[in-house]
């Protein structure tokens, strides 16, 4: 698979600091309608995607672009960052990304699972917290962006704030032909698992640097939802599809 995609031609911290864990639950409606069922072994197959609703509102797209922009202040301006930044800059911290880009001058971005930046202010800032990252550190590249629920005029405002929006859903599965910064605070542990197991293979994986949730924590939830009903660990759904993970 490439390691970039064709991009759109159109017109998870809270409040209090802390980010959003997502944890796979049974029965949970997926946000991607279109999704293919598959059985199991098989990878997901990528689509070609454009939001179902292709007209872009100017007035919405106005509005979206201040809400960012005041998030963008609100997490610049608070404590947080400040100690983020002090964090992203230990020489330990620099020398593992130092060590991802290799030769290169600098890593791309690529946020999967980031929702509604226009219905919700989780989405939106994250989304900021990785546009302040690209402004502060100049080893960042260019941002892609995926997510199946963005909107025409969701789209448009983050292809204004210069991200690519990409056309094929990758389901997570992008092999990273280049040294590349995949950020996912607040996505699900198959998205995780897609990409570790696109990129299982020493090259691969020390090509990428990933921003989101701890696997032990989805290793952990796994662990204490199917022993507490007494059901083998390596024998439920949940488990198979986290394999990678589980690994890591």
């Amino acid at each position: 698979m490439a390691a970039s995609t064709k991009v759109l031609a159109l017109e998870s911290p809270t409040q209090t600091g802390e980010w959003t864990v997502v944890l796979p639950r049974k029965g949970r409606h997926r946000r991607n309608s279109r999704k293919i069922t598959i059985a199991k072994g098989q990878q997901q197959e990528q689509q070609l995607w454009v939001p179902t609703d292709l007209e872009i509102d100017p007035e919405r797209q106005s509005k979206l672009m201040h809400k960012i922009q005041a998030c963008m202040k609100k997490i610049e301006n608070s404590q947080f960052f400040l100690a983020f930044l002090d964090q992203m800059q230990i020489p330990k911290v620099l020398n593992h990304f130092h060590r991802v880009l290799g030769s290169e001058s600098q890593l791309q971005m690529v946020i999967y699972g980031i929702g509604s930046i226009e219905s919700h202010e989780t989405p939106r800032l994250q989304l900021s917290l990785a546009l302040l990252m690209k402004r502060k550190f100049s080893w960042i590249g260019d941002i892609e962006v995926f997510d199946p629920v963005l909107s025409a005029t969701e789209s448009q405002v983050l292809e204004d704030l210069g991200c690519s929006v990409l056309s094929l859903n990758e389901q997570g599965r992008r092999e990273a032909k280049k040294s590349t910064l995949f950020f996912m605070p607040h996505c699900e542990a198959e998205l995780y698992n897609n990409l570790l197991q696109a990129n299982w293979g020493v090259e691969s994986l020390n090509r990428i640097a990933l921003f989101g949730n701890s696997f032990e924590t989805y290793k952990q939830h796994v662990s204490f939802k199917y022993y507490d009903q007494e059901v083998s660990l390596m024998n439920s759904s949940v488990a198979e599809s986290v394999t990678h993970i589980l690994d890591a």
